[in-house]
């Protein structure tokens, strides 16, 4: 990828207008976000600020349902899922930093079923970089930035809950 990166924050107020729209003619009451730790966790979490939503947003921990646990191993910094709501019934955005091989999120949506049968999910991410390995597709997106394997994106927060990404290539293994 050549130039500049696009700011995070514009990025994420992308994503938080797509959702704001996407919420319209909702039942605030039976709607909730769920961010996917760590990045889809701190979006999640300032996205119910934003927009003052009215439920607090839960957090899935996909670690133990990914299909590549045993070449990847356990995030050294794992936080367990926390969903403070009533899962079955419930309509669920299901809220990430990156989407890239949708790996994640079909392990995000494996956790989440385990906490109950929601009578809807829809997914929001703050990139969609490409590569996908499986049937996966957002439905609310803060932008479409295709990169190469080989290289990933990196969403950080600072104590204000602001924005900043990096790009980073991955070790060549000799």
């Amino acid at each position: 990828m050549t130039g500049s990166l696009p700011s995070a924050e514009e990025l994420y107020a992308h994503l938080k207008d797509a959702l704001s729209e996407k919420l319209q003619g909702t039942d605030p009451a039976n709607t909730y976000l769920v961010g996917i730790y760590s990045g889809g966790a701190w979006l999640a979490r300032r996205l119910c600020g934003d927009l003052n939503l009215p439920n607090q947003p839960g957090t899935l921990n996909t670690s133990l349902h990914r299909d590549d646990f045993s070449r990847i191993g356990l995030h050294s910094q794992t936080q367990p899922s926390h969903v403070p709501f009533e899962v079955e019934g419930a309509h669920i955005f299901l809220i990430d930093d990156i989407l890239f091989t949708g790996r994640t999120i079909r392990a995000a949506l494996n956790e989440l079923y385990d906490y109950g049968r929601p009578a809807s999910v829809r997914l929001g991410v703050l990139i969609d970089r490409g590569g996908r390995e499986l049937p996966i597709a957002p439905d609310i997106c803060g932008g479409v930035l295709p990169l190469p394997r080989g290289s990933n994106y990196v969403l950080a927060a600072d104590d204000d809950s602001r924005f900043t990404l990096t790009m980073e290539e991955e070790p060549r293994h000799v």
